[in-house]
């Protein structure tokens, strides 16, 4: 069969809104979950997993998190991931260098963390008084707080856990031998390709390009890792664009049938995330506008795309107000489909989503 767009736009929803699962697998095969601080009405990497994961409850990937052989750490942006992936970033060597102030610090603070096994930032700063810094969007926060990211960010610390939402550190173990770099290279590109395919070309470099935050130690071998991907993986012209997918996969498969679901999807979910992909199959420009002025907002504060079948047909703002889901929906096509079905299947979703939300069930 050929490949046209309706093609890459079943595949698309098929491969990455896979049959629930477990949440150690649902975070295998995605690869990695971005995270985000916002609820909106619950954080996106919850979000993300209540519809790969049987019985997901928000806040479960937080409580498990110890116990999921997970890390927390900068990949092509931040969130979680499988501790085997994380490896093949570290040792980290970032951009700016340590100063000798700078390392004194770090190894003041290191002494603390091993000597209390897991700490909350609060306690660092109760016991160094590092005061406030400048933070990197102009504001202040404790320099303690901004130290820790840092030794997190270089491999000297891990995110053991969060408090009510706060990261708390312990010591990360010692890397292994460090990995061949264009082997690692080549293997967190194919993380990025199973987790966003099919990816058109020009998203498939700007998301090797946001590997520089993962491995920035080696951002010079990113051109050559890219030639390389582009020979392994399979690969198609869609309308002038060239899309790139697993050789493993056939989006001309006739297995991927769209199903009779409601979805409310992530603003970061793999299916949405590139607005590049998502204006060429969808017809429409999605916007996440959290940090829009809100006179400027087109769609809302938190706009969840709505998905049906494999058509994104709007987007719904979603609150708890008193305890009482509220919802705001929008349309493409200014008002929703009239299909019987469909009211059945919205209806179907947010009674799902309520019961991620822990809140009472309507019926």
């Amino acid at each position: 069969m050929p490949i046209t767009t309706d093609t890459l736009r079943r595949y698309a929803v098929a491969r990455t809104l896979f049959a629930p699962t477990t949440l150690p697998k649902a975070i295998a095969k995605l690869g990695f979950v971005q995270a985000d601080p916002i609820r909106a009405p619950a954080r996106a990497q919850d979000l993300t997993l209540r519809h790969r994961v049987k019985g997901y409850r928000a806040g479960d990937l937080e409580r498990r998190y110890a116990k999921l052989g997970i890390e927390e750490d900068f990949f092509v942006n931040y969130g979680f991931l499988p501790r085997a992936t994380q490896a093949l970033m570290h040792p980290r060597e970032p951009r700016t260098a340590l100063t000798a102030a700078r390392r004194k610090q770090m190894d003041a603070v290191l002494d603390f963390v091993q000597a209390h096994g897991v700490v909350h930032p609060r306690a660092v700063d109760a016991h160094f008084a590092h005061g406030k810094s400048q933070n990197w969007f102009g504001g202040s926060s404790n320099a303690s707080t901004q130290l820790l990211d840092d030794m997190h960010y270089r491999g000297l610390l891990r995110i053991a856990s969060r408090a009510s939402g706060v990261r708390t550190y312990a010591v990360r173990d010692a890397a292994h031998d460090a990995p061949d770099p264009a082997q690692a290279m080549d293997a967190l590109i194919d993380v990025i390709v199973h987790k966003y395919a099919p990816l058109p070309e020009r998203s498939l470099s700007e998301l090797v390009s946001h590997l520089r935050g993962g491995a920035p130690q080696w951002a010079h071998l990113r051109r050559d890792a890219i030639t390389r991907a582009k020979a392994r993986l399979a690969s198609a012209v869609v309308d002038g664009q060239t899309y790139y997918w697993p050789t493993s996969e056939n989006p001309a498969s006739r297995r991927h049938v769209p199903d009779d679901a409601v979805r409310l999807l992530a603003p970061f979910d793999p299916l949405v995330w590139d607005r590049r992909r998502f204006e060429h199959l969808w017809g429409w420009a999605y916007r996440f506008e959290a940090y829009t002025p809100a006179p400027k907002r087109v769609r809302g504060y938190y706009a969840l795309p709505l998905l049906w079948h494999d058509q994104v047909i709007g987007w719904g703002n979603v609150s708890v107000v008193d305890g009482v889901l509220q919802t705001d929906l929008g349309y493409v096509a200014g008002k929703p489909p009239r299909d019987a079905a469909f009211k059945s299947a919205l209806e179907q979703e947010l009674e799902q989503l309520r019961m991620f939300l822990h809140l009472a069930a309507t019926i």
